[in-house]
C-alpha cells in the first residue's frame, strides 16, 4: 500500500510538472510583453506589480508555501546589497516576494536567449552575467550593477555563485563582496532554506514544499575597502550559516 501510494504521488508530481512548465513558459512570454510595455511607458510601479505577479504564479506551480522573517530590517526607501545563499531556481521568485523593496538580480546569459523574456530582463534592469567571458564579463557586471543602483534598485547576489548541488551551504565567493563594497550599499545577509527539496538542481520535476527566508540586520560597507573583503565575507557567512543550520536542526530525521 505504501509503495502504491508513493508511486501514485510520483506520477502525479511528474504530470503536474509536465503540464505546468509549458503553460508557465507561455505565461512568462505574455507577461514579459506586458512588463516591457509598462517599463517603456515609465510606469515602474506597474512593472513591479507584474514582477510580483510572475513570482506568485511561479511559486504556485509546485506549490511552494513560505515564511519570511526579518522584514523590519529593511527600510523600503533605502537601497541595499542583499547577499543570499542559493539552493534552487525557486530562490529568485521567492526573494522577489520576500524582500519588501524592488530588487534586481544577476541573470545568466542563457536566459537572454529566450525571446521577449530577454528584452524584459534588459529593460527591467537585470544584470547579465557571462561566466565564460573573463575580464570583460566583470566589467559588464560592474556596469550593470552601477546602472541598477543609479535607477534606485537594490541588488540581490547569490554569494556562492551558483546553486548548491547537494542542498548544503558552500563557501562564498570574494567577487560578491568586492562588488558590494564598490557600491557602498549596506549588505543585508539573507538565509534561504527549503527550496532545494522543492526543485533540486538537475531534477526534471518539482515537488510541493515549504521554504523559509530570514532577512538579517544590515552590515554597513561605506567605509570599507578591498582589504576588508575576507573579514566581511566571514561575518556574512557566519550569519547565514548559523541560521541555515538552525533550520536544518528543525527538519525531521529520515
Amino acid at each position: 500500500m505504501h509503495y502504491a501510494t508513493a508511486m501514485l504521488q510520483k506520477t502525479l508530481t511528474g504530470a503536474r510538472t509536465a503540464i505546468a512548465v509549458p503553460l508557465f513558459f507561455v505565461f512568462t512570454i505574455l507577461i514579459s510583453a506586458s512588463f516591457i510595455l509598462m517599463m517603456s511607458l515609465r510606469l515602474r510601479r506597474a512593472g513591479e506589480w507584474i514582477i510580483q505577479l510572475w513570482s506568485r504564479v511561479f511559486l504556485f506551480l509546485p506549490p511552494m508555501t513560505y515564511t519570511v522573517t526579518g522584514t523590519e530590517n529593511v527600510n523600503p526607501g533605502t537601497q541595499y546589497f542583499f547577499l543570499a545563499n542559493h539552493l534552487s531556481n525557486f530562490d529568485i521568485p521567492l526573494l522577489f516576494r520576500a524582500i519588501p523593496t524592488p530588487i534586481r538580480y544577476l541573470a545568466k546569459k542563457e536566459l537572454y536567449k529566450i525571446p521577449v523574456f530577454a528584452q524584459a530582463l534588459h529593460i527591467g534592469g537585470m544584470v547579465k552575467i557571462d561566466r565564460g567571458a573573463g575580464a570583460s564579463s566583470y566589467a559588464a557586471i560592474n556596469e550593470g550593477v552601477a546602472r541598477a543602483k543609479e535607477n534606485g534598485y537594490s541588488l540581490i547576489v547569490f554569494a556562492e555563485g551558483t546553486r548548491s548541488r547537494d542542498g548544503e551551504l558552500h563557501p562564498f565567493k570574494k567577487g560578491a563582496f568586492r562588488m558590494a563594497i564598490s557600491t557602498g550599499l549596506p549588505i543585508v545577509p539573507v538565509t534561504v532554506h527549503g527550496t532545494w527539496s522543492v526543485w533540486p538542481p538537475g531534477s526534471k520535476v518539482f515537488y510541493r514544499g515549504h521554504a523559509n527566508v530570514v532577512i538579517h540586520e544590515p552590515v554597513l560597507t561605506a567605509d570599507l575597502t578591498v582589504k576588508d573583503i575576507d573579514s566581511l565575507r566571514s561575518q556574512v557567512y557566519a550569519t547565514i550559516d548559523e541560521q541555515f543550520h538552525e533550520f536544518h536542526g528543525q527538519q525531521p530525521k529520515s
